[in-house]
């Protein structure tokens, strides 16, 4: 048989070559074609099988290659694959051992490193531009391809160390034989020896070949790359510091430009055109250069007033409401909080002492992503999730939490304006979301006909229940009454959609707050939610939206914008801005803040007015009172971070109260495992409470399709009737919503709640 001549393996390269191959004890060895590539060895009956028919390959990073004697050698995988191979000589054998050997360590390194790197590359954040991230892509390239060409000048010099060793044994034995028989077969030895050696040499060789011009080809490469960036970086520095000096001078001339000289004060001065030259560069240069682009624009700015606006004055001031009728304290810097007319609390009797902790949350952890990675694009509500991301409260626990600064809605009560009452409605609104700032967890879905009372009529003079009108979409229905003359009622039906990288949560429905006193209607609308880090880093939520908080009966009107989060704005984050109007349009107070700290008010006392001639347009200047701090939140209590982040209302809320229906949240079996951390347990009781409402909501359209003719009618998404609210529709806001029909507190009075349905 003609021996082929393949070329000596050089790392890196396909080898190529026939070898015998043992079948079996019938037919013995075998000729095979073998292929040696990307640390492969597979092996075809001839050369034309490659194209589509492969006999076997073995992956030789996991594989052990052992010599037998001259011309055999055994590659195995550990038992699952084994190959008996025979080459036709000992040079020939040994061309395919070496061959194989470097193949084996470029795969053992490869594997290494990318089981050390793991997602590293796909995952590392974008550089600041293409070019940079293909320089880095290109770097890092060579860099393993130079790691590489190492590895196999490592594994070179082992095999010269072993041959060389062999041949100089072979050169020994040759020095110490005396003149015999055996001497022809010594020489021969020899011979093949010193050609392993020389091959082994050759790829030894070879591999240095390729290092160095490598070595060579990209060395000015990467200097002329490392001048680059050295470059940019001083460039950046450069304008980073050009930047700052800028800044400093649009501050510098933004103050001088509000500090209010005598001209400012007079109406006539209004439009552009008349303010002072520095001044009006000032403002465009806010418009067109300060404000990043993911920022948008403040809609006004606010200034000290004029000192002559602190005095109590009769005088008509230009751009100060007449027709608001308050008094001349009104214009003082008092707050509305500090109104002498409002009488000072009651002492109250000693209460019932309520809970101040609950048993700390467990450390189990669950992937996200690996629940969420199926269900982008759909309706939150019907993904089903493990109680592991949720917390111990459901969704009309999170909408009775809405009433924690109640303190607001009664100070409004007792307000005799209705201007100064929209501020402290407005702060209302805004309170609402301090609770949710750390509050990543999701409450759970109420099942349908749940309900859930606060009772807090002997503490704090108000009552409040919620109930879940509706499964799909889910909604939920709330009613709470004051002594102190206020009712609050809203309807909120959640639309929330899974976007890969956050989560949205829409609250669709309306808010409304009557007073009983000035019979005032007011009406709003929740923002949204977005959950951020969804797939990777730490969870985080933000508010964005606008407001329009409307008083139906007077026209008077609160525009509160909540600006989203931006890594590029100057402001603080979760910023609220907001400006009261009257019926007209006029301005009269300004709010800002942060929803989950504070806010303030300022009282109005003149406006510079827009190139129409009309107030409230973009970039509108304010001269307002000293800012008054009208709410503030509530520091959470000690151990919050262990305990789901609740605030003190929060944590009272699922305690167990005698007395409370048999549908209250409280009795959610679930949910009460979840909180004494039995969360196996509670995740089994979730799945048979969620089955059940299944099977009653199955059940409802079988009764439906017996009661009705009409296909149509029987295919109502619930064909439930809310047990303690009923649908009407609202002549001040046009839509249609559940109102509290009574009922409830009497039926606890009397303990009579047969007519309950059983839900848990």
């Amino acid at each position: 048989m003609s021996e082929l001549k393949p070329p000596t393996p050089t790392p890196g390269d396909t080898y190529k070559g026939w070898l015998f191959k043992w079948t079996n004890y019938i037919k013995g060895y075998q000729r095979r074609w073998f292929v040696l590539s990307n640390g492969l060895l597979s092996y075809y009956r001839s050369q034309a099988e490659m194209g589509h028919t492969c006999r076997g390959t073995i992956n030789l990073a996991t594989a052990n290659i052992a010599v037998e004697d001259s011309c055999n050698f055994v590659i195995s995988n550990g038992g699952a694959q084994t190959y008996h191979l025979k080459a036709s000589s000992e040079v020939e054998r040994q061309r395919w051992i070496t061959a194989l050997e470097l193949a084996k360590a470029k795969a053992v390194h490869m594997q290494a490193e990318s089981d050390d790197s793991g997602d590293d590359c796909p995952g590392a954040p974008p550089s600041s531009g293409q070019g940079g991230g293909c320089r880095n892509s290109e770097v890092e390239s060579t860099l393993r391809t130079l790691g590489s060409k190492v590895e196999d000048l490592t594994t070179c010099n082992d095999l010269i160390v072993k041959h060389g060793s062999a041949l100089q044994r072979s050169l020994s034995e040759l020095e110490g034989l005396r003149v015999g028989g055996d001497t022809g077969e010594k020489i021969r030895q020899v011979t093949e020896r010193a050609t392993l050696f020389r091959i082994t040499s050759n790829a030894m060789i070879n591999a240095c070949r390729d290092f160095l011009s490598l070595a060579q080809s990209h060395s000015k490469r990467w200097q002329k790359a490392l001048q680059t960036e050295r470059d940019q970086r001083i460039r950046l520095e450069e304008t980073l510091e050009q930047l700052a000096k800028q800044h400093n001078h649009l501050e510098r001339a933004f103050r001088g430009a509000t500090v209010l000289p005598s001209s400012f004060s007079n109406p006539t001065l209004g439009n552009k055109g008349s303010v002072s030259g520095k001044g009006d560069a000032s403002d465009e240069d806010d418009d067109n250069e300060f404000f990043d682009a993911m920022e948008d624009p403040a809609e006004f700015i606010t200034v000290p007033a004029d000192p002559k606006y602190h005095r109590r004055s009769g005088s008509n001031i230009s751009g100060i409401s007449s027709e608001t009728g308050m008094d001349d304290q009104s214009f003082d810097e008092l707050s509305l909080a500090s109104n002498p007319e409002s009488p000072q609390p009651l002492e109250l009797e000693p209460m019932r002492q309520r809970r101040t902790r609950i048993p700390d949350k467990p450390n189990y952890y669950l992937n996200l992503w690996s629940i969420m990675k199926n269900c982008i694009g759909k309706e939150l509500s019907k993904i089903p999730m493990p109680v592991n991301f949720n917390e111990p409260l459901s969704m009309l626990q999170r909408l009775s939490e809405d009433l924690e600064y109640y303190e607001l809605l009664d100070k409004a009560a007792k307000c005799h304006n209705s201007l100064e009452q929209m501020c402290y409605v407005a702060a209302f609104t805004v309170s609402s979301y301090s609770t949710t700032v750390h509050r990543t967890g999701k409450p759970f879905n109420p099942l349908l006909g749940e309900t859930f009372e606060l009772d807090r009529l002997t503490e704090c003079g108000y009552r409040s229940l919620c109930e879940q009108v509706s499964h799909h979409p889910p909604a939920a229905a709330h009613h709470a009454f004051s002594e102190k003359g206020w009712t609050l009622r809203q309807e909120i039906a959640l639309a929330s959609k899974f976007r890969g990288k956050y989560l949205s949560i829409m609250p669709l429905g309306s808010i409304q707050c009557l007073f009983e006193k000035s019979n005032n209607h007011y009406s709003w609308k929740k923002v949204t939610t977005t959950v951020h880090n969804i797939i990777v880093g730490k969870l985080w939520i933000d508010q964005s939206g606008e407001i329009d908080v409307v008083n139906h009966k007077t026209g008077d009107r609160c525009h509160l914008k909540f600006a989203p989060y931006s890594y590029f704005s100057r402001d603080v984050p979760r910023k609220v801005t907001g400006v009261v109007t009257d019926k007209d349009g006029k301005a009269h107070y300004v709010l800002s803040g942060t929803w989950d700290e504070k806010m303030e008010f300022s009282r109005i006392m003149q406006s510079s007015k827009g190139e129409n001639g009309t107030e409230g347009k973009q970039r509108t200047v304010y001269q307002t009172l000293k800012a008054k701090e009208i709410w503030r939140k509530n520091p959470l209590p000690e151990g919050a971070e262990n305990m789901y982040f609740f605030s003190s209302l929060a944590l009272t809320l699922n305690e167990l109260e005698e007395g409370v229906a048999p549908t209250d949240s409280r009795r959610r079996p679930d949910q009460r495992l979840m909180e004494d951390g039995r969360w196996d347990e509670a995740n089994a009781e979730k799945q048979r409470l969620e089955e059940k409402q299944r099977s009653a909501r199955r059940e409802r359209e079988r009764e439906a399709v017996k009661a009705v003719s009409s296909p149509e009618e029987a295919t109502h998404p619930d064909n439930y009737q809310a047990l303690w609210f009923e649908k009407i529709d609202d002549t001040e806001s046009g839509e249609a919503l559940h109102v509290y029909k009574g009922g409830y507190w009497e039926a606890k009075e009397h303990g009579s709640w047969d007519m309950c349905p059983e839900i848990f």
